[in-house]
């Protein structure tokens, strides 16, 4: 062991030693070096030596290449047409439009409205137009549209249903429970089941209409219409040629008292033309001519000509 060091300590340089009149070199950076040192570590200008440098080079030669309009329009048709291939791929493609909650014959209607030439992409779609041009028909209440998987069109529409048959001058209409139009009807005995309502704005009061319809329910097999009288209140017509004139406000419980009193004294039953209820507090009758005579006579009165 004591060669083998001996050899290791020969072969071991010397350290240098200073020359004799050498001057001594201070290994500490000079005071720029070390303002330097010191501006190099701050995060920002790192921050913009490493990531903004090269941004704006990078933009700098993205610039300079799109300055030519050729390239530009190259560059646009390269992304356009990366998009058509895209939304033309056959799971974005809707070639079937499925139309649910309706009839035939509004389905085929519906169908006329969408406008589509299938097969088409989904991209291509406009659903709210679609939904807007669909729920301007009569007879559809709302639509919803959505695009289902297996490249199907999926329109599921609230069909409006019909409550009453409104007569105007033009012709006789089908309404709903708003009183918004739902489809034209060629003769009444098409939809006997329905009640009819006549005047100017009778649509409008449909809602009050049905309330009245539902209070003279007992009345059900003589009623034959509502007449709306000056777009504020209504007259319910009845058979035998009878008119019950009912007040502007609360016509429904002028007509649960009509209702009482013909059950205590069943005056409908009687020889009337018409019930006026107009005023509350004093309900009047009119007899028919040949009751108003009989009348006349069985009291004794004199028999005016007019009542012949």
């Amino acid at each position: 062991m004591q060669p083998l060091i001996a050899r290791r300590s020969a072969a071991a340089p010397e350290a240098r030693r200073p020359v004799a009149g050498e001057a001594r070199r201070d290994p500490a950076p000079t005071i720029w070096a070390y303002r330097m040192q010191r501006v190099m570590l701050t995060p920002y200008l790192r921050a913009l030596l490493r990531i903004g440098l090269p941004t704006m080079v990078l933009a700098s030669l993205c610039g300079l290449y799109l300055a030519d309009q050729a390239r530009r329009d190259g560059v646009v048709q390269i992304f356009t047409d990366l998009r058509a291939k895209f939304e033309q791929r056959p799971e974005f493609m809707v070639t079937l439009a499925s139309i649910e909650g309706c009839s035939d014959e509004l389905a085929e209607a519906v169908r006329a409205r969408l406008h589509l030439n299938l097969p088409q992409s989904s991209f291509d779609l406009d659903l709210e137009a679609a939904r807007s041009r669909i729920e301007a028909l009569d007879a559809v209440k709302s639509a919803d549209l959505r695009v289902r998987s297996g490249g199907i069109l999926q329109v599921v529409i609230v069909e409006r249903q019909p409550v009453a048959v409104w007569r105007t001058d033009e012709g006789l209409t089908l309404v709903d429970d708003t009183g918004h139009r739902v489809a034209s009807l060629i003769e009444r005995a098409d939809r006997a089941d329905l009640p009819l309502i006549a005047g100017a704005g009778a649509d409008l009061a449909t809602p009050e209409a049905l309330q009245i319809l539902a209070a003279s329910a007992p009345l059900a097999p003589r009623i034959r219409g509502l007449v709306r009288v000056g777009e504020r209140r209504w007259n319910l017509v009845l058979d035998r040629g009878q008119t019950i004139l009912l007040p502007e406000d609360a016509p429904v419980r002028a007509i649960e008292r009509l209702l009482a009193l013909d059950q205590a004294q069943p005056i409908l039953g009687r020889d009337l033309v018409q019930v006026d209820l107009r005023h509350a507090a004093r309900p009047t009758i009119r007899l028919t001519p040949y009751a108003l005579t009989e009348l006349r006579r069985a009291r004794g009165l004199p028999i005016v000509e007019t009542d012949l």
